[in-house]
């Protein structure tokens, strides 16, 4: 076995251009002394050392193992979206429309994350995409980003809850809906308040459910379309050849109408496909996050290729856009039913695998809850720990649970409770239009952020290549990446302005969230006077003294008790990616 000590101390060798010297001597006075992000105290005057910081029954303790990471990054991509609300986007698209709003789409958020996950495998901390912008943009920026991130989060909570007690109605609905939601509202918080470890170990189990259905899936696919089915039928790209031709119309006739149907899908997209966000909000409770992390996201090219691509084609070839029966499903029911793989077992005539199908659908269901309970609370964490929500949020339990942030999320779930009204359905859809608002403005302010941290290593002298990870082409990447989110913002809500369409609703619950992150910018730029952080003043190091007392402890322990760095699953995501 190689010196493993050795190792924990060189691995990370952040170097000005031209210098071999770590940062931890070129940068020191940078770093000293200031605001460690994993520290519930927040005191920059504390004179306890990383280790006993880290030690403290009240931190957050890094416990997430590296399959734990892996998988939750695979997992975090594959929700509800991905296998009901597709369906949506071939009906307004089309075939052709729905692979090529996909296809875009997904290329778009591949080069979001790659930048994303630079910054998180340089610096590891809680809630680190808004912590950074914090640091490299303004305090201002930070409280608002993180603002819009919590609140997405947690509405999204009840929108799961709400999609699994759909998903029981699949085989039954002669009981009161409050029965299926209480119990899993008391689920989430047993799971999120019992101990980190068992987040991270539950939702290791329901990915790798998810992960057999995405690829079960994609070779039901090619089995059935090559005749594998009960009548023989070969039908190949059948669907794509039905009456009206490839691309859908949406809204209006015509070539403009095939172009908005392109864009309905690709705004359908955006709700779906899902970026760096859950990977990065565990990184301050992954054990060796600096390696750990950059691994992860190494294969994220790989996942979202695999199953937004390869789940648009599957579905455009499995189910006709124009299928009736499908449209009918698809307007009143939020159902598994409604699922286009679903639809299309039972017109083959396929037996059992539907109901199969409509299991691990749930499954996958209640796994995205469980990681919205997660996230959303984390995420109230990081704004308590710097200062932007009420102190008593930074209580931790001895485990390093965040109680009263998880009390919080749990609070969010019980919104799922309206459904027992008779206008819950409604409410939960204007929650679905301000999650896809959230979620957009999110992205765009993950890229503003990475452009300015970008430009703090150019301006300090930092050598990227030298970094745990680092992205791909920059800064043309997050440049074409900034250009079209930003777009995709604006263009949200679109078909309200249209002659004849225009209704208050539509358009605050499409655009609401721009308001509020605006209103949150001024209020604490006012309140605050905080100013804009410049390039050469940007604080890029607060926190990795900690992290690299945390690797030396770690490798430590490898070397005392014998064992390896690289496990089964390790060896075996090497071996694949």
């Amino acid at each position: 076995m190689s010196n493993l000590f050795e190792r924990a101390s060189n691995k990370l060798s952040f170097s000005k251009k031209g210098e071999e010297k770590p940062i931890s001597n070129n940068y020191n006075n940078n770093a000293a002394e200031s605001l460690d992000i994993l520290s519930v105290s927040g005191n920059s005057t504390s004179s306890s050392s990383p280790a006993e910081k880290r030690n403290s029954p009240h931190l957050m303790q890094r416990k997430l193992e590296s399959r734990h990471v892996q998988l939750i990054a695979i997992g975090g991509s594959i929700g509800t979206g991905l296998f009901v609300t597709i369906g949506s986007s071939l009906i307004k698209g089309g075939p052709l429309g729905l692979l090529l709003a996909y296809t875009f789409w997904t290329s778009i958020i591949l080069l979001l994350t790659t930048a994303v996950g630079e910054m998180v495998s340089f610096l590891p901390v809680a809630s680190p995409f808004v912590t950074m912008a914090g640091r490299v943009v303004d305090e201002a920026f930070e409280c608002c980003a993180g603002y819009n991130f919590f609140i997405m989060e947690a509405l999204y909570i009840p929108f799961e809850i709400t999609a699994v007690n759909g998903m029981i109605h699949f085989w039954r609905d002669d009981y009161s809906p409050a029965i299926t939601l209480c119990i899993q509202i008391a689920i989430y918080a047993l799971i999120n308040l019992f101990a980190v470890r068992l987040y991270g170990e539950s939702e290791f189990w329901l990915s790798i459910g998810k992960l057999i259905l995405c690829i079960g899936l994609l070779f039901f696919t090619l089995v059935t379309m090559c005749g594998g089915n009960p009548q023989h039928d070969a039908f190949g790209f059948r669907n794509w050849h039905v009456a009206g031709g490839p691309m859908g119309e949406y809204i209006t006739t015509g070539s403009l109408g095939k172009f908005q149907g392109f864009l309905g899908a690709l705004l359908s997209s955006a709700f779906t496909i899902v970026g760096p966000e859950y990977m990065s909000m565990v990184s301050a409770e992954a054990k060796n996050p600096r390696k750990t992390m950059p691994t992860a996201f190494k294969t994220v090219l790989y996942r979202l290729s695999l199953f937004y691509i390869g789940g648009a084609l599957s579905v455009s070839i499995l189910i006709a856009y124009n299928d009736p029966k499908f449209i009918a499903l698809s307007a009143d029911s939020s159902n598994a039913a409604s699922s286009p793989y679903v639809v299309a077992m039972e017109n083959l005539g396929i037996k059992a695998l539907p109901d199969i199908v409509n299991a691990l659908v749930l499954t996958s269901a209640f796994s995205a809850g469980n990681s919205y309970t997660y996230c959303s609370s984390r995420a109230l964490y990081g704004l308590a720990e710097r200062g932007f929500a009420p102190p008593f949020f930074k209580y931790l339990t001895k485990n390093g649970v965040p109680l009263y942030c998880v009390g919080v999320s749990i609070a969010f779930s019980m919104l799922s409770l309206m459904q027992l009204g008779s206008s819950g359905a409604t409410v939960l859809n204007y929650m679905v239009s301000l999650c896809t608002g959230s979620q957009l403005l999110n992205y765009g302010f993950m890229c503003i952020t990475y452009i300015r941290f970008y430009q703090a290593c150019n301006a300090q002298g930092l050598d990227r290549t030298t970094f745990p990870y680092t992205s791909y082409f920059q800064p043309y990447s997050i440049y074409i990446a900034t250009f079209f989110i930003w777009i995709m913002i604006g263009i949200l809500g679109y078909t309200v302005f249209m002659p004849g369409n225009w209704a208050v609703d539509t358009f605050l619950f499409n655009y609401v969230m721009i308001f509020v992150c605006i209103a949150i910018f001024i209020f604490w730029k006012l309140f605050r006077k905080t100013k804009f952080v410049s390039s050469k003043d940007a604080d890029l190091f607060t926190g990795i003294e900690e992290i690299e007392e945390h690797e030396y402890e770690y490798y430590a322990q490898l070397e005392s008790e014998h064992k390896s760095e690289k496990g089964w699953f390790k060896t075996a995501l090497h071996w694949l990616f």
